[in-house]
């Protein structure tokens, strides 16, 4: 039995200790907060009486195999290097760092130790975002030279999570990420980027509209579009849309996990709608199955000593987007070669 301390037990942290709870071989035996009242609400609610309001006294009073960080980005380094330095494997939030320097150490810091290190980066780990992958190494649609990964909604982010609304960076850190990823995991790495973003909401700080077009290794191009000001007829949060074109037909997947497949003039359309579990709610359901999902890909990775797909070593490619991104947008579309980010 892996036992696991999760730091953090804010708004989405819920969603980690449901997933933990289905998931054999695990449990998550102690947990940490600086707020005392978030932090009993959670240890009752789960039933976890290893209550800290300090991570280090947490990790030193153990036994743990591993660490869950969900907290918030500002806290991400200080917290995966004190793991690392007790020998504790860690996944850890999104956004990973606050930049690609803090993100290099922290993937540093864990290969010098020696421990496992997988970013909570959960978009990818969606069913229907799986099943498009499979459609795509079966061939079936033949060589992909395009393709368009979009997210548009004005369902208010804001409720659940306030601090959204002050950081001066807000769509491509928060949400981009999760859209880039799915573009690196359905395309391949990316060799040049152009960005434009724009603030629509006058009562946040940061950009809640991002438009990026990219390069792939592969010489396929891609959009990756994503709003937070986009007031459609059906609100579709948080739901994932796709368009891809390929040598050999298309596909897309559309409004409600409609998946369609047009190869060598045949047409098929079926349904790759994610598992509601007993604790999810609709629409949080898709990314709720991801968390589970991808929690489940760690305890089998540190079970059997096998890489995690998300490891941080990967998600220093997806950082690279971001900031790729953020330059891109910052110099008027300016065309970034991702390769020579400092």
């Amino acid at each position: 039995m892996l036992k696991g301390g999760l730091i953090g037990c804010g708004f989405f942290a819920h969603n980690h200790l449901h997933a933990w709870q289905e998931i054999d071989n695990v449990a998550i035996t102690a947990l940490c907060d600086r707020d005392e009242s978030r932090l009993k609400e959670a240890g009752l609610k789960f039933g976890i009486t290893k209550l800290y309001s300090d991570a280090a006294q947490m990790i030193a009073e153990g036994p743990l195999d591993f660490v869950d960080i969900a907290t918030t980005v500002a806290t991400h380094r200080p917290l995966v290097e004190l793991a690392a330095s007790a020998g504790l494997p860690v996944i850890c939030q999104k956004p990973f760092a606050e930049s690609l320097i803090d993100a290099r150490a922290m993937v540093d810091t864990c290969e010098r130790a020696g421990v496992p290190l997988m970013v909570h980066e959960n978009f990818r780990w969606q069913a229907p975002i799986r099943a498009v992958r499979d459609v795509l190494a079966s061939g079936r649609i033949g060589e992909v030279f395009w393709g368009r990964v979009s997210f548009r909604s004005a369902y208010d982010v804001f409720s659940g999570q306030p601090y959204l609304a002050t950081s001066d960076r807000f769509i491509i850190e928060d949400l981009g990420i999760h859209i880039l990823d799915i573009a690196r995991f359905l395309f391949g790495d990316v060799t040049r980027l152009s960005a434009a973003t724009k603030r629509i909401n006058p009562s946040i700080r940061g950009e809640d509209v991002a438009t990026i077009l990219m390069v792939h290794e592969s010489g396929a191009s891609s959009i990756c579009d994503c709003s937070y000001a986009t007031a459609l007829e059906e609100e579709l949060f948080p739901q994932t849309l796709l368009e891809i074109d390929g040598s050999r037909g298309t596909l897309r997947l559309s409004a409600n996990y409609e998946l369609t497949i047009h190869s060598d003039g045949v047409t098929e359309k079926q349904t790759v709608a994610p598992v509601l579990h007993a604790w999810a709610t609709k629409p949080w359901h898709n990314i709720q199955e991801s968390v589970h999902n991808i929690q489940k890909h760690w305890a089998q990775c540190l079970i059997s000593h096998r890489t995690p797909e998300t490891s941080g070593q990967d998600n220093l490619k997806t950082m690279a987007l971001v900031a790729a991104a953020y330059q891109s947008a910052a110099g008027n579309l300016a065309s970034v070669d991702v390769k020579a980010l400092p």
